[in-house]
C-alpha cells in the first residue's frame, strides 16, 4: 500500500524550490539528500531530494529533477509516497491507522475520536474531536498516550487536567 508522506505546495524562488506539506513523523530520514521519492501520480516521478530546509512551519524541498519555477509550479498538488509494506525501519503510525479510532482516559471514560495525526519536527499530535465537537491538541508521547490498540479501535490517553473540556466538570 503506498502512503503519502507530503504533498507538494506552492514554487519557493526561481530554481524549482516547492514546499511541503508533510505527512510522515520521519521527515529528515525520508527527505534525507538522495532519497527518492515515489510521486501520485506517478508520471511525474520519481523524485531525487538534493536538499531541505524549514521555513516556519512548512519545509522547502530541492528535487533533482526540478529545475526551475515553472516545474516547480507543475507540481502543485502532487503526492509523495513510499510503500508501507516495504517499509521494515517505521515503528511508527500511519494516520490512516489512527483516523476514527475511540480515545479513551485510564479509565474507560470516553474523551472522543481521532480526527488525524498532525506532524511537527519536535513531535507528532494526535487531533481529537471531543463529543462536544471540540478539537485537542495531544502530544503523541508515551507518557501521554500509554497505549495504542489497532484491533480494539482504541487509543488510552493519560492527558494532563484540564486539557480536554470534560475534565472540567462538564459531562462526557
Amino acid at each position: 500500500m503506498e502512503v503519502t508522506v507530503a504533498i507538494i505546495g506552492s514554487a519557493v524562488g526561481l530554481r524549482g524550490h516547492v514546499r511541503l506539506d508533510m505527512r510522515t513523523d520521519q521527515i529528515l530520514t525520508r527527505f534525507e539528500k538522495g532519497s527518492v521519492l515515489h510521486t501520485d501520480p506517478a508520471e511525474v516521478g520519481p523524485l531525487t531530494v538534493q536538499g531541505l530546509r524549514k521555513q516556519g512551519t512548512k519545509f522547502i524541498v530541492a528535487f533533482a529533477e526540478v529545475t526551475d519555477r515553472n516545474a516547480a509550479e507543475a507540481l502543485r498538488g502532487v503526492r509523495l509516497t513510499v510503500d508501507s509494506e516495504t517499509d521494515e525501519d517505521d515503528e511508527g503510525f500511519y494516520p490512516h491507522q489512527l483516523r476514527g479510532l475511540d480515545v479513551v482516559d485510564l479509565e474507560g471514560k470516553t474523551l472522543g475520536v481521532v480526527k488525524d495525526l498532525e506532524f511537527g519536527l519536535a513531535q507528532e499530535r494526535l487531533l481529537v474531536t471531543t463529543p462536544d465537537g471540540e478539537e485537542v491538541a495531544v502530544p503523541f508521547v508515551h507518557a501521554l498516550v500509554p497505549e495504542v490498540d489497532l484491533e480494539a479501535a482504541k487509543i488510552v490517553l493519560d492527558p494532563p487536567g484540564g486539557l480536554f473540556p470534560a475534565e472540567t466538570g462538564a459531562e462526557g
